[in-house]
């Protein structure tokens, strides 16, 4: 897992501090690892470049005192690359780097991603530093996955090496390319779809204009694979119409043939986005294409592409918006005029068959936002402002946002109706089930994604507007009914007591809250806990 910790500016991340209290250590930045430590099983992680309060998370106290005493961490912890040097570089947080050496593996650090590290270890031992005690402690973590994974064993005795050793081509079976193309299908958002133009009509539509940069290529970055084939949106619609239909393609460089294609089209479907690979430019389509690592956006607009997009609607007023990105985009405009808009991200070689699968309504996307989508920059406190209380993430975003939290939409409506808790009083060492009527009103099959929501009513300190504690996705035929329940522990509402260092459980009122989005709150109870 990585990286520990708070690493969510890119610029100048090798020198940048990370400030906010204990608070926010223990009730957001650190869940994710927690939980994946705790509940996942994970053992290794990689810190992050950046200072938490002043110290580089690669030498931070928390990586002993917390994640390996506290979360129970016995495996490999290393360095990013550079995080060794950086150390008496970027950040003089050592005048050398024999303290370094020192510095690192006190901490708890058993493996390097940089060079040049056993000379300053040396070093440090012989300098009385570093005892070769803690040495020991500490790199037992590394020989621990080792064992675990059989590296020490003759190989004939270790079942991971015969992973994929029955086939000449074992990542391009059926049965894998069926997984990653049911993936990628549950991974789609529909964000906006007025007029239904969304499903295609298979019978009516004779001709499609595929457009933009994003249309005929699928976007493999930094740390995905390189998978055996690749299928574009535009090799997947033209799979799925068969040679009756015609689909014909336009980059969008020349926004006039981009034009004219849509008006003696059918349909035109634009695909835009990001390159994750690569800086401004891309194209020469987008001003705010940013992909690379170590590289921050300056804006969250698509500029040039959403000019694009204008021109084809314009043209072609069934046009339907396909935003293929890493992250957000204020697309403001588009929202507001183009009827039909979806979300995918990149890294599925099943990418133009599962856009496919939705656009003609072989599967229902039902897809969720796991960010708050801002109208704009402005909306936002400062990059560096890690204080998320300032309004940052759905927990404190007060203003209205373009795409709220949680958000997705679907061809088919759901209901909700009969919550119920399973007791109307939690106790603060017990759980209570939280339980709901869903029913599919509409015509069509379709996953709902049900959302439980807790806002704090009578809490002593202060909380987040609301947060999610559960989510269920739920399959339901048209017309079927199902009751969903969704278990609430009272240590998932729990704070941390700065004075005392402990989680706690105050006596509180909590509001129940369940509905499709963090915006979408269908029906809300409240609950005692004693």
């Amino acid at each position: 897992m990585k990286h520990f910790l708070a690493n969510s500016n890119e610029d100048r991340r090798t020198s940048t501090s990370s400030d906010f209290d204990d608070r926010l250590f223990y009730e957001y930045y650190s869940v994710p690892f927690h939980m994946g430590f705790v509940e996942g099983g994970a053992r290794c992680y990689m810190t992050a470049y950046n200072k938490v309060n002043g110290i580089p998370c690669t030498v931070h106290p928390v990586v002993n005192e917390v994640t390996m005493k506290e979360w129970g961490v016995d495996g490999i912890i290393c360095t990013d690359a550079g995080g060794f040097g950086n150390l008496t570089r970027s950040q003089h947080f050592y005048e050398n780097t024999t303290q370094s050496g020192a510095g690192t593996v006190n901490a708890g650090i058993n493996q390097y991603l940089d060079r040049n590290f056993n000379g300053p270890v040396k070093a440090a031992i012989e300098q009385g530093l570093l005892t070769e005690a803690r040495l020991d402690q500490v790199i037992k973590g590394t020989l621990r996955v080792f064992i675990r994974l059989g590296l020490l064993d003759p190989p004939d005795r270790v079942p991971y090496t015969k992973i994929g050793s029955e086939d000449t081509e074992p990542w391009a079976t059926q049965k894998n390319k069926d997984l990653v193309r049911s993936a990628t299908q549950e991974s789609i958002v529909l964000l906006k779809n007025t007029t239904n133009l969304l499903p295609l009509n298979r019978i009516a539509v004779k001709s499609i204009a595929m457009i933009g940069p994003s249309a005929d290529a699928v976007h493999f970055d930094w740390y995905s694979s390189q998978p055996p084939y690749a299928v574009t949106p535009v090799a997947g619609i033209k799979s799925k119409v068969g040679e009756g239909v015609s689909v014909q393609y336009a980059s969008g460089q020349d926004v006039e043939a981009a034009v004219n294609l849509a008006k003696s089209s059918d349909i035109a479907i634009v695909c835009v986005g990001n390159n994750p690979n690569l800086n401004n430019g891309w194209m020469k389509i987008s001003d705010s294409s940013e992909g690379r690592e170590a590289l921050d956006r300056k804006i969250i607009t698509l500029d040039a592409q959403e000019e694009l997009i204008k021109q084809v609607y314009a043209a072609n007023l069934k046009t339907v918006v396909v935003l293929i990105s890493s992250f957000p985009y204020a697309i403001n405009w588009t929202q507001e005029h183009v009827p039909a808009i979806l979300h995918m991200t990149h890294n599925s070689q099943e990418q133009g068959n599962a856009l496919a699968d939705v656009l003609f309504g072989d599967y229902n996307p039902a897809g969720r936002l796991v960010q708050t989508w801002p109208r704009s920059l402005d909306q936002l406190p400062p990059m560096m402002d890690y204080d998320i209380r300032h309004g940052r993430t759905y927990l404190y975003f007060k203003d209205e946002p373009l795409y709220p939290f949680g958000y997705g939409l679907s061809y088919t409506t759901f209901e909700y109706s009969n919550l119920k808790t399973s007791t109307p009083i939690l106790a603060r060492d017990g759980s209570i089930t939280v339980s709901v009527d869903l029913e599919n009103a509409g015509k069509q099959a379709g996953d709902e994604v049900v959302q439980l929501y807790v806002k704090h009513l009578d809490s002593q300190v202060s909380r987040p507007i609301q947060e999610l504690k559960g989510f269920k996705r739920v399959h339901l035929q048209a017309g079927e009914r199902k009751t969903v329940e969704i278990p609430l522990p009272a240590k998932r509402l729990a704070y941390w007591d700065i004075s005392a260092k402990v989680w706690h459980v105050e006596r509180d009122r909590i509001e129940i809250r369940v509905g499709g989005s963090s915006a979408d709150i269908r029906l809300k109870k409240t609950v005692e806990i004693k």
